[in-house]
């Protein structure tokens, strides 16, 4: 995959606080050359630098040059050194080996059987089940007749718990023993197995749109699993399509979409809210080395509501409610949607508390001549040819245009309800639950409905964290891809 670099960025240079000690050239490629890579890479860009929490990062850390390089090689690997340099407060930076992968992922392109699942707790644990959320179109799950509901509690023949689950569910390929739930509220294996097989697959975030009538009230709903920048001309057709039917109310979907572009949560927010690009959608916290210069702090700008894309007006709804239907498997750029709007739209939030990723990421690569980012039109360094790591560390903190951003424990619902193992419910359906309420609250009918509280899904894990972005909210500097 070739990645497609293009920069508009006035003014880049590398800091001499980073360049404090001498370049380390070897030939061939060694670890001590990556790993210097990641200590200048994360003393320039990470959010916690120069602070008490990130103490191997301060700039006078190290007296020479043999005390950094010893430094260094005490490190097993670059990924040993990376995590250990970050803060204990850090909950998702990471490092990749093949920024080629990663490429990919940033535009929905990964390894996918298309099974999308939730895990739980049996009895508090140690043992693991197993929920299906979604199924991919085209995918090996969809061919395989998997369906939302479905549950398993196997994996190639061994029961799931909390030590084991993440290597079954790591391989190209495994089998799924499903389970039902018995007359006496326990789950028991079927004998049913499937076998999925995970395939390079392009995932196309907007999973549903749709439109119904309801009490004479036109309302309008979209599933959206990830914040893709490749999707967002779809996205601003589906909001045209929601426009001509004369769409009155709004149900946003984000229960399963685990973060991805600030840019594309900035355009999704004004397709909905339709305010003026004056307007402050968010603004970035950074460290003091990045705030104090102009050269790195314009990258990280503060985001505006837009009213074009690619020069042309988009279809913004001009709504000024919206309801969002959110629970722990929704972070980042999904929070981000729902704390940007809180300010200028009345947010219904249903569901249960979400993830609590209120920091940004970017991608930082090898590069130090343009600062670590890729080379642009203002900066023609190159990136070191001899490895392909790269980093994904958090270097900033969204705030509200309240200057809200204290929501590391999660979002709080206005209305909680959980998914249910009892009734799932079709997804887009009116009578599934999440999406039933949401229409009980707009068409004022005052009833509480069904809740479903008996198997309530407390979800632990759920695959979307586990794709090669996971849970990363990435900002993309001034509109321009970082890949």
């Amino acid at each position: 995959m070739k990645l497609n670099y293009k920069f508009s960025v006035i003014g880049l240079f590398f800091l001499a606080l980073t360049s404090c000690f001498s370049d380390i050239d070897d030939d061939p490629i060694s670890d001590t050359e990556i790993k210097d890579f990641v200590w200048k890479g994360l003393n320039l860009w990470y959010f916690w630098q120069g602070t008490d929490s990130a103490p191997d990062l301060a700039d006078n850390r190290f007296s020479n040059d043999t005390d950094y390089i010893n430094f260094l090689n005490s490190f097993d690997s670059p990924n040993q050194l990376f995590y250990s340099l970050l803060s204990n407060e850090d909950r998702f930076s990471w490092i990749v080996d093949d920024y080629f992968a990663l490429s990919g992922s940033l535009s929905g392109v990964s390894k996918n059987n298309g099974m999308a699942f939730g895990l739980g707790l049996i009895d508090n644990g140690p043992n693991v089940f197993g929920y299906v959320q979604y199924v991919l179109p085209n995918s090996s799950a969809s061919e395989n007749n998997v369906i939302r509901g479905d549950i398993f509690l196997t994996v190639n023949g061994t029961q799931l718990t909390e030590d084991n689950y993440l290597s079954l569910i790591s391989s190209d390929v495994y089998t799924i023993g499903l389970a039902e739930l018995d007359n006496n509220d326990n789950l028991i294996l079927t004998g049913e197995e499937i076998t999925l097989t995970k395939q390079i697959y392009q995932e196309n975030p907007i999973y549903i749109s749709n439109t119904f009538e309801v009490n004479g009230i036109k309302v309008g709903y979209l599933m959206y699993n990830r914040f893709l920048s490749d999707y967002d001309q779809q996205l601003n057709q589906v909001f045209a399509n929601f426009d001509a039917e004369g769409v009155e109310q709004l149900v946003l979907d984000l229960r399963y979409n685990p973060g991805g572009s600030v840019n594309s949560a900035v355009l999704l927010s004004s397709l909905i809210a339709g305010k003026p690009s004056t307007s402050l959608f968010s603004n970035p916290n950074t460290n003091l080395k990045v705030s104090a210069n102009p050269n790195l702090n314009y990258i990280l700008a503060p985001k505006n509501f837009v009213e074009t894309i690619n020069g042309n007006p988009i279809n913004t709804l001009n709504l000024s409610k919206v309801y969002v239907l959110a629970q722990y498997s929704s972070a980042s750029a999904s929070e981000l949607v729902i704390n940007g709007l809180s300010p200028y739209v009345d947010v219904i939030h249903i569901g249960d508390y979400t993830r609590g990723k209120n920091e940004f990421s970017i991608t930082l690569y090898d590069n130090p001549d343009c600062t670590f980012l890729p080379p642009n039109s203002n900066c023609d360094g190159n990136i070191n040819p001899n490895h392909t790591w790269a980093m994904q560390p958090l270097v900033g903190r969204s705030e509200n245009a309240e200057g809200f951003s204290d929501y590391t424990n999660g979002l709080t619902p206005d209305i909680s309800l959980n998914e249910s193992l009892s009734n799932l419910g079709v997804l887009g359906q009116q009578d599934e639950p999440l999406l039933a309420r949401a229409i009980q609250h707009l068409t004022g009918n005052g009833r509480t409905g069904e809740t479903f509280t008996e198997h309530k899904i407390k979800i632990f894990d759920y695959s979307n964290k586990h794709t090669p972005t996971g849970t990363n909210m990435y900002l993309e500097p001034n509109d321009v891809p970082m890949l």
